[in-house]
């Protein structure tokens, strides 16, 4: 597969305030500078777009369409990302982790973890 991810992540990372980017002339340094709310609020704002997107291809649009949305969604889960210095390796890991693991069993898994470590915290 590609690595148009890791260079996008390059690049947003680039454009961070602290690193140099400028909010007056990049729409990513706008957003880091907008902070966390603004930056989760357009995830939202792109998850929304995709499943509309979705809707609108199960009803005979072009496919295309559902394409570009998943785009923008992608772009901005990576601002998003690099917002908590997450990189996306971190999270192709996570999915390589979860490869051959059922969706229940892998729930399942995940919930013991949390039961386990809010244990720990009392």
């Amino acid at each position: 597969m590609s690595d148009i991810l890791q260079r996008l992540a390059d690049i947003i990372e680039t454009r961070k305030p602290a690193k140099g980017g400028d909010p007056a002339t990049s729409y990513i340094a706008r957003l880091f500078d907008k902070g966390d709310d603004a930056i989760l609020k357009k995830v939202g704002e792109e998850a929304t777009e995709a499943v509309m997107a979705a809707k609108d291809v199960r009803h005979g649009d072009a496919a295309d369409k559902l394409v570009y949305e998943c785009a923008d969604l992608w772009f901005h889960s990576l601002i998003m990302l690099a917002q908590f210095d997450i990189q996306p390796q971190q999270v192709l890991d996570e999915l390589a982790r979860r490869e051959g693991l059922s969706g229940i069993e892998e729930k399942a898994n995940r919930k013991l973890a949390e039961r386990e470590q809010s244990e720990l915290r009392k």
